[in-house]
C-alpha cells in the first residue's frame, strides 16, 4: 500500500516543503485564492504543512508517522482511509485533496465518500500535478527510476480528474494553476492563473460543487 512509504519516510517527505520554498509559496498562493469554507476536512493531510496555514479543521491520513508531525503543527488529526471516512454525513463545507489523488488505492470510493460528508452547497477542491505537464512527466521519470514516493503515484490529467468527480455528481466551478516553469529551471514567484487545456502548469486545483 502506498501510504506505508510515508510512514517510512515521514521526515524526508516533510523536508520537501523546506527545500522547495518558492514552489510551495506559489502553491499556497493558489490555495489561498480559492479559499476554504469551514468546517474543512483535508484528505491525505500528510504532515499538515498546508493545513496549518489554511486553517483546516480536521486532517485525515492513513500514515501514523506523518500525522504525528501534523499534530505538532496544531492540526486535529484522524488516522483513517478516504475510502471509508469515519465521519457522519453532511458535516463539512469543504473537502481538500492536495496532491492526494495520485496516491489513492480507490479514487472512485474516495470521491463518493467525499460527497457523503459534504453539505449541500459544499465544495471539494482537488489539486494535482497533471500527468501530461512537464512536472508530471518529470515525476513519472523519477518514479520509473525507483523514487520512493513517485514510483507509487499515478498522475492524473486534469481531464481525467474532472471525469472522476463529475462522474459522482459534482459540478466544476473553476480551475486554476501555477508553476508555469518546468522543474529543471530555477523556481520563480508567480501569481496563479485560470487553467485552460493546453497550459503547461505543474500544479492545478479544480473546485467542485456538491448540489
Amino acid at each position: 500500500m502506498s501510504f506505508k512509504i510515508f510512514d517510512l519516510y515521514a521526515e524526508r517527505y516533510d523536508d520537501w516543503f523546506r527545500r522547495n520554498r518558492i514552489v510551495v509559496e506559489n502553491e499556497l498562493k493558489l490555495l489561498r485564492r480559492i479559499g476554504i469554507d469551514k468546517p474543512c476536512l483535508e484528505l491525505g493531510v500528510g504532515t499538515g504543512f498546508f493545513a496549518s496555514l489554511l486553517g483546516v479543521d480536521v486532517g485525515l491520513d492513513p500514515s501514523i508517522n506523518v500525522l504525528r508531525i501534523a499534530r505538532g503543527r496544531g492540526i486535529d488529526v484522524v488516522q483513517g482511509f478516504g475510502e471509508l471516512l469515519p465521519f457522519k454525513s453532511s458535516c463539512f463545507k469543504t473537502v481538500l485533496l492536495i496532491v492526494t489523488l495520485c496516491f489513492l488505492e480507490n479514487p472512485e470510493a474516495v470521491a463518493t465518500e467525499s460527497i457523503r460528508v459534504l453539505v449541500r452547497g459544499g465544495k471539494l477542491v482537488s489539486c494535482i500535478v497533471p500527468g501530461d505537464s512537464s512536472w508530471g512527466k518529470y515525476y513519472r521519470k523519477l518514479g520509473a527510476e525507483g523514487h520512493a514516493f513517485y514510483s507509487r503515484a499515478r498522475f492524473f490529467t486534469v481531464e481525467e480528474m474532472n471525469k472522476l468527480f463529475e462522474g459522482v455528481g459534482l459540478e466544476i466551478l473553476g480551475a486554476w494553476g501555477t508553476l508555469s516553469f518546468p522543474p529543471w529551471e530555477t523556481p520563480r514567484a508567480e501569481e496563479p492563473v485560470e487553467w485552460v487545456k493546453g497550459l503547461d502548469l505543474g500544479f492545478v486545483c479544480v473546485e467542485y460543487l456538491r448540489r
